[in-house]
């Protein structure tokens, strides 16, 4: 369905998919048909803007794809870094990434200054998927089958280095070159356009740089300098959506500062926001990797997701958590737990029942924390099953 409505979509002599565009990786290919959706959907937007003059929807239609390929790219990146592919692959295609993100968001800033909008950033984007499919991604697909086969990432890198079939080699650098010649197009085209209307373009940079720390603000706890409880919800959907696709299990714990109302009726709430920030610090470094979220869940409660963790590793970093907090010896005079500032974790690690499955396992992990609780606070419970 997906390659159907790319092909009605899309012009046919720009980019066409069909068998010879997967990579044999189940969860890139996954990911590579979802982001085709969002090219298809905003291309339907842009379209009807044509049409009609009207905007309804454009921006976040755009906002949806450019979110989706980040994630995309993260995904990428993650499963070259655990996978161990030689790191001159590895630079090369995060350069790449990051050299879509520039050019994507330089042609829609400048989209006023394009004759036909939806025909030109569709053409960019359709180019731009074919190289990367075509170069980029069946590269990583065939060194990690080199890796499989028992050469070193060394030897995959180098034999990469050979060309393989002169015909997919072909097709590689002409998809290349019409991408290069629509990136040149376009940069010309934006160029133009700020040359044109200067105070407005130093006028719409100051709104996007305000848009980003809005948008950075909206995300943020404002005290704890941590993840917020809306980007939290949105994440662990995100997140058990892409469990369920890749099969791989999730983690999730849910940490209560045990008796802060005493501590903020004994040290004053200033000295309470002060504690919240040391606990949410010494979260985040119990936290082994940086794809790992800490989120403020609410009032003194933490939350945190752990991609690709199970059980045993949740159990892990939950003790972890623990002891973190007693190994900062942050004092607690009117605790009947300890001397000093303690949580209560509650964890659970499974793989989602279905993509909508953030709900029963944040009712788990609290039920897990409640356990924690009522077996005297400054430990960690593990959710059954």
């Amino acid at each position: 369905m997906a390659a159907q409505r790319l092909q009605e979509a899309l012009p046919v002599d720009t980019f066409v998919w069909d068998q010879n565009f997967t990579t044999g990786l189940e969860a890139v290919d996954s990911q590579h048909q979802m982001l085709i959706e969002t090219f298809n959907d905003l291309s339907e937007v842009l379209q009807h803007c044509n049409a009609t003059g009207e905007d309804a929807g454009l921006e976040q239609a755009f906002e949806r794809m450019l979110t989706y390929a980040q994630y995309h790219f993260a995904e990428e990146e993650l499963l070259m870094r655990s996978s161990g592919l030689d790191e001159r692959h590895v630079r090369r295609h995060i350069q790449q990434h990051q050299q879509f993100i520039d050019q994507v968001g330089t042609m829609w800033r400048a989209r006023a200054a394009l004759q036909d909008p939806a025909q030109s950033f569709v053409g960019f984007l359709a180019s731009w998927l074919g190289l990367h499919i075509l170069g980029i991604d069946q590269s990583m697909a065939r060194q990690l089958d080199s890796l499989a086969q028992g050469l070193s990432a060394e030897q995959a890198f180098a034999q990469e280095m050979q060309v393989h079939d002169q015909g997919t080699q072909a097709l590689i650098r002409m998809v290349g070159r019409l991408y290069h010649v629509l990136s040149v197009q376009n940069a010309e085209l934006a160029r133009a356009n700020a040359l044109l209307e200067e105070r407005v373009a130093q006028r719409t940079h100051e709104l996007e740089q305000a848009n980003i720390r809005l948008e950075a603000f909206a995300r943020t706890d404002g005290l704890l300098q941590i993840a917020n409880r809306g980007y939290f919800d949105d994440r662990l959907q995100a997140t058990c959506a892409s469990a369920l696709r890749r099969q791989q299990p999730l983690g999730l714990l849910l940490i209560d500062v045990d008796h802060f109302k005493r501590y903020n009726d004994s040290y004053g709430h200033p000295a309470g926001d002060a504690c919240l920030q040391a606990v949410a610090r010494a979260v985040a470094q119990a936290l082994p990797r940086s794809t790992d979220l800490v989120a403020r869940y609410g009032g003194e409660e933490l939350a945190v997701i752990l991609p690709d963790t199970d059980a045993s590793g949740t159990a892990v970093v939950a003790a972890r958590v623990v002891a973190q907090m007693a190994a900062l010896a942050l004092a607690h005079k009117t605790s009947d737990v300890a001397a000093h500032v303690t949580v209560s974790v509650g964890a659970v690690a499974r793989m989602p029942a279905h993509k909508d499955g953030a709900a029963q396992m944040l009712a788990d992990a609290d039920a897990a924390l409640y356990h924690a609780k009522a077996a005297g606070r400054n430990c960690w419970q593990m959710a059954a099953g």
